[in-house]
């Protein structure tokens, strides 16, 4: 099969970005996806010399995006990048020299009052921002999430009426210093119950590995709980599920 001298890099990013995230998607890579779903993109021609074309991409998140990524940006350019430059075989004449990730600009409506808002305290949300190698990309309410199946779960919680948080953020400091994002956190009648949404296709962590990363919250006394995301696939199933975590508060009360 011979090569397209008429196909360009430039003609095609779209379809790049696109399949790119299709294949970070198939190693469960949920930062990649993410940022690639919610880029926009420019290209520019940096070079041409000798029929070769040297290119470099620019991608722009939303800035909640970018937040998330900010201590590893570098890591996210590189690994896109590499995964860029495989699917650029059908492009001889063209070479993607380097690609860089930045917050889209954009001013907003009342931006200033926001902002002093921030300063003063007022909507500080430090909600479902630890985890940067599994960052949520999908909002409800002002709230972050990871899965649909934990969004249905969240709206189960709210018909009940009970309090809740969704991805709060737990630190334990001194010289054991951790920082740990649970699924949820339920508060009824004196009991703080934690509950994971395990098996969904974002969260690949092994049961030691969710086990280790709750057991600071476990010998402080927290309960835990693990549902399984099959069992939140629907908004009915969703709802039998978080009335069966307010039985498992009562049972907990009521034993002690």
């Amino acid at each position: 099969m011979t090569s397209n001298p008429s196909r360009r890099l430039i003609n095609d990013i779209e379809a790049l970005l696109a399949t790119s995230a299709r294949l970070f998607a198939s190693e469960g890579s949920v930062r990649e996806v993410a940022l690639l779903a919610n880029a926009e993109y420019s290209i520019n021609l940096c070079e041409e010399q000798y029929g070769q074309n040297t290119y470099h991409l620019y991608l722009q998140v939303p800035d909640w995006l970018y937040s998330q990524i900010s201590d590893d940006i570098e890591g996210c350019e590189n690994l896109i990048l590499e995964k860029a430059r495989i699917l650029l075989k059908p492009y001889p004449d063209d070479y993607l020299a380097s690609l860089s990730i930045s917050p889209i600009l954009s001013a907003g409506e009342e931006w200033r009052q926001k902002a002093n808002n921030w300063v003063t305290g007022k909507g500080v949300n430090n909600q479902g921002r630890v985890r940067s190698d599994n960052i949520p990309s999908i909002t409800v309410d002002g709230l972050f999430f990871r899965s649909q199946n934990e969004v249905l779960f969240y709206k189960a919680l709210k018909l009940l009426g009970v309090p809740f948080a969704p991805l709060p953020v737990f630190i334990r400091g001194g010289e054991k210093y951790k920082r740990i994002e649970p699924d949820f956190v339920i508060v009824k009648n004196g009991v703080l119950l934690v509950v994971e949404v395990d098996g969904d296709t974002v969260h690949n962590e092994t049961p030691a590995e969710a086990h280790d990363r709750t057991t600071m919250l476990a010998h402080e006394g927290v309960h835990i709980e693990r549902i399984r995301a099959s069992e939140c696939q629907t908004q009915e199933q969703a709802n039998a599920c978080a009335k069966r975590m307010l039985q498992v508060i009562e049972k907990i009360k009521s034993s002690r």
